[in-house]
């Protein structure tokens, strides 16, 4: 009996096996782990590359866009210079939100989007920054090419979640958010974090 090749049979690690972009660092790839909808936060399994259970949400908000990560990048040193405020990166990959017109309630998929900005979030001392982008071919953000392109409450509600979300009743907050950057900066935290994947893992 004939076996099919390997590249059917299994599928490849989400982080380590998909690409970073068809035009890194403005056009990325995101693989989205949480949607608008998700009042449960879920996250890949680094070992397995399946998506997990991490926690319910502590507080009531909600995600205001799609969030995930761009595979293959890595917040490691390179990642943690660019924010005097942190001892390091967070040791993850790095974490971007895309923003779609249309409702899109599935996650586990992968799209393309248009880097625009970012946020420096400081977690504990780590710099645990988040890309903002906006779908790729969407035609209602066909002209966002930078953080100014975008309505000041939508990324007041970005920063308001990342503020919070982490919350515990009872508990004083680690988190916070540093500054909010544009579209230049956003690209040289890509190619940070691409050369700190780099370091860690090869190609």
């Amino acid at each position: 009996m004939a076996f099919p090749s390997p590249f059917y049979r299994w599928r490849p690690h989400p982080w380590h096996g998909l690409e970073l972009g068809p035009n890194p660092p403005k056009l990325v790839f995101a693989y989205i782990e949480l949607t608008p909808f998700d009042l449960v936060k879920y996250e890949v399994d680094k070992t397995t590359g399946y998506l997990k259970v991490d926690r319910p949400q502590h507080t009531s908000s909600q995600p205001p866009t799609l969030y995930g990560f761009i595979p293959r990048t890595y917040c490691g040193p390179r990642v943690g210079a660019l924010a005097p405020k942190a001892a390091k990166g967070d040791g993850d990959p790095l974490d971007i939100c895309v923003i779609s017109e249309r409702p899109i309630t599935k996650s586990e998929v992968i799209l393309a989007a248009r880097v625009v900005g970012g946020m420096l979030m400081i977690d504990n001392d780590e710099a645990d920054d988040k890309i903002l982008a906006v779908l790729d071919k969407d035609r209602f953000w066909d002209k966002a090419e930078d953080i100014d392109d975008l309505p000041s409450v939508l990324v007041e509600r970005l920063r308001h979640y990342f503020s919070t979300y982490k919350l515990i009743p009872g508990k004083e907050s680690v988190a916070y958010i540093e500054e909010i950057y544009g579209a230049q900066k956003a690209m040289q935290v890509i190619q940070a974090a691409r050369q700190d994947y780099l370091d860690m893992f090869g190609e």
